[in-house]
């Protein structure tokens, strides 16, 4: 079996490979830019017509968007010992399926835009105005999300999204979040949400990720 991940991992790439390190997956790692027409090739887009990453070939089986990238994975593989990052009952998949589509939908464009505009563009080229408007729209959703994670607890759950493990909605939610993280007040507003945060982006897997991000640069 031949199971290869494309797209650097300073992307939306790093969400399967994240999840590839949690398990411990055999792989091959392309780490194909997003920039100068890599994935414009006909060779790349004949794995994605869309011509973005990641894609995921599990021995001819593609995948393409992250985050169908992270869930198949996580369904497809468990880790050597057993261990899975997938739903265990029908209670942690609606969780698992809600939280994934909602981190897309309520905080990816909020939590790019404080990204690029507090710390990614060029100073010259960055308009604090827009990161301050993110950050104020982005309060709403990680108020939904700090009440999740209040009731977890009073529940004495440890509080991942799904529940008591540490699933592929933690792995989804927190590639989005962690964009956020230059919002220093924002973040220190809901202690809880930069709690479960930090626990996320310290795991032994997160850090393998970002060491693939830092051999790249």
């Amino acid at each position: 079996m031949t199971l290869k991940i494309y797209g650097i991992a300073a992307s939306r790439a790093s969400r399967p490979l994240w999840v590839a390190h949690e398990l411990g997956l055999d792989y091959e790692h392309v780490p194909v830019p997003y920039a100068s027409g890599a994935t414009r090739t006909p060779e790349f887009l004949a794995l994605n017509p869309n011509g973005h990453i990641p894609v995921v070939d599990d021995d001819g089986i593609l995948v393409w968007e992250s985050m169908a990238c992270a869930l198949y994975l996580s369904e497809r593989f468990k880790s050597a010992d057993g261990n899975s990052l997938s739903a265990a009952s029908d209670a942690e998949r609606a969780e698992i399926l809600r939280w994934t589509f909602w981190a897309v939908t309520e905080c990816e464009k909020d939590a790019l835009t404080v990204l690029m505009h507090r710390v990614v563009m060029p100073a010259d080229r960055r308009k604090p105005a827009l990161a301050e408007d993110a950050e104020r729209r982005l309060a709403v959703p990680l108020k939904v999300l700090a009440l999740h994670l209040a009731q977890a607890g009073r529940q004495g759950l440890r509080p991942y999204l799904a529940g008591e493990r540490f699933t592929v909605a933690d792995i989804a939610v927190a590639s989005i979040l962690a964009w956020a993280r230059p919002a220093r007040e924002l973040m220190a507003d809901f202690p809880l949400v930069n709690d479960w945060l930090e626990r996320c982006l310290g795991r032994p897997a997160q850090l393998a990720v970002r060491a693939l991000v830092r051999s790249a640069s």
